[in-house]
């Protein structure tokens, strides 16, 4: 055989010339990360404005009120006893209240009536709720950043935290990692002990949703998942949030989809754990052995001293289909197997929550005009029936009336 019919048939001894010629692969990919870098910015000055140029809509003043716990009524009353109190009107002469002149007013109303301010009191601990779960496209950040926001809306101080290395909670905060996060601004800088360490303080921002500030991801987080990080970091990201718990009343934190350092941390830091589920039969096989390796992991921290307060675990159904019967089946069997650990309402699978996370937005933020009115107010009434009852277990650990 000749040597040319030898390499034909044994696929080549080594690179081509042609290969051994070219730029080296790792040149090739760092290329190809900095085009496609400066296409995603074309795409995002197009899509997205900046975090410092965002603004949330403004609130019409049946929305308003609804939001308060007033009528409409009464707050055209409180308009006309204060002409501070009146807000800008928009194209057609109507009243548009900000989210910031809502809670100005809840606390006016909070002088005589205290339950108008949703702020936890005196004896209340922070409410750390923990969203997991160890797959990915399990709708988990769809599910914390639709609570994060609910929760602002209803005049809670929320710090919600992004532990996914992907950022994808940031991104809809308006947080662009490749760009606006440097080393130790995320979660990872605050349980570092090598010198570049700083207090969570430091880290977190305010972002254009008020009543919410970010602790943003980044690929750095993904030291802490690599062996860079010591056993005992999963004990200071409760250290961490403690050293901001007077100015929050619930942290939503958005953990990375595995088990690692930083997640552990913050099922141990938790108050609340969300396992979000997606009613699936591959998702459910797999599901078994990472609540094994959840309760194992759990068991030798206690084991080990460690302080565990949970107040409530609860499985959401996400990307859920109701008129699916094999993810009903799915449900039943949930129920049957978990009884009321099992959410009442589910995180529907709908063509309009897609749309405004390819846009940057949660449904709350992108309000009504942005799409068919008919499916949005369907999906906005699912997703508040589920942050609702989210909002009802915090009452409940409070000792408040749900």
């Amino acid at each position: 055989m000749s040597k040319a019919a030898e390499g034909r048939i044994g696929g080549g001894r080594g690179p081509s010339r042609k290969e051994s010629s070219a730029a080296p692969f790792d040149a090739v990919i760092a290329a190809h990360a900095d085009a496609l870098t400066r296409q995603i910015e074309r795409v995002r000055e197009r899509l997205e404005p900046p975090a410092d140029h965002r603004e949330l809509r403004r609130f019409p003043t049946g929305e308003a009120a609804r939001l308060i716990g007033i009528t409409d009524a009464y707050l055209r009353q409180l308009i006309l006893s204060d002409e501070a109190l009146e807000p800008a009107k928009g194209p057609a002469g109507r009243r548009q209240f900000t989210l910031t002149q809502i809670n100005d007013l809840r606390r006016r109303l909070a002088r005589t009536r205290p339950g108008y301010l949703r702020h936890r009191r005196a004896g209340e601990h922070l409410q750390v709720l923990a969203v997991t779960n160890v797959k990915g496209r399990s709708g988990k950040t769809t599910a914390a950043a639709h609570l994060a926001q609910y929760l602002a809306l209803q005049g809670f101080r929320v710090l919600a935290v992004d532990l996914d290395p992907q950022a994808a909670l940031s991104g809809l905060f308006g947080c662009r990692p490749d760009l606006d996060v440097g080393v130790s601004q995320t979660l990872y800088g605050a349980v570092r002990r090598d010198g570049a360490e700083r207090p969570l303080g430091e880290i977190l921002r305010p972002t254009h949703f008020p009543g919410i500030d970010l602790v943003p991801g980044h690929l750095e987080l993904m030291a802490c998942e690599h062996g860079a990080m010591p056993e005992s970091t999963v004990g200071r990201v409760a250290e961490a949030l403690a050293g901001v718990s007077d100015e929050y009343d619930v942290v939503v934190v958005d953990c990375a989809p595995q088990l690692g350092v930083l997640t552990l941390g913050a099922i141990c830091a938790a108050t609340g754990l969300l396992v979000t589920v997606q009613p699936q039969m591959p998702d459910l096989a797999g599901m078994s052995g990472s609540l094994r390796m959840t309760a194992d992991l759990l068991g030798a921290v206690r084991e080990a001293g460690g302080e565990l307060r949970h107040d409530f675990l609860r499985y959401l159904v996400t990307r859920y289909e109701p008129n699916d019967g094999p993810q009903t089946q799915i449900v039943g069997l949930l129920r049957a197997l978990f009884g009321e650990q099992v959410m009442t309402h589910a995180v529907p699978l709908a063509p309009v929550i897609a749309e405004a996370s390819a846009c940057g937005r949660t449904l709350y933020e992108a309000g009504r005009d942005s799409f068919s009115r008919q499916a949005y107010d369907r999906a906005v009434e699912a997703l508040d029936a589920v942050n609702a009852e989210i909002a009802g277990e915090i009452a409940r650990a409070w000792g408040r009336a749900a």
